[in-house]
């Protein structure tokens, strides 16, 4: 089997890429505001997100959400 150590150097890892960062900021404000907007409404907002259920903050909601929306679409 060859040496194949010198192909995995040349590619960053996804999450350092700009793309994966790019579609995390993006996914994150987007749900923030969704967060947000509920909150002020007074919609459970950890019923709307998926992977926010336990969380026990609303940045650690958004940010398992965005996780979880990303992790269908990358």
């Amino acid at each position: 089997m060859p040496n194949t150590s010198h192909l995995n150097e040349a590619h960053s890892r996804a999450d350092e890429s700009p793309a994966y960062w790019s579609i995390f900021l993006i996914g994150f404000g987007c749900l923030f505001v969704v967060v947000v907007l509920a909150k002020l409404v007074g919609v459970h907002w950890r019923d709307l997100l998926p992977g926010a259920e336990d969380a026990k903050s609303m940045s650690q909601g958004v940010k398992a959400a965005v996780y979880t929306f990303m992790s269908h679409i990358i």
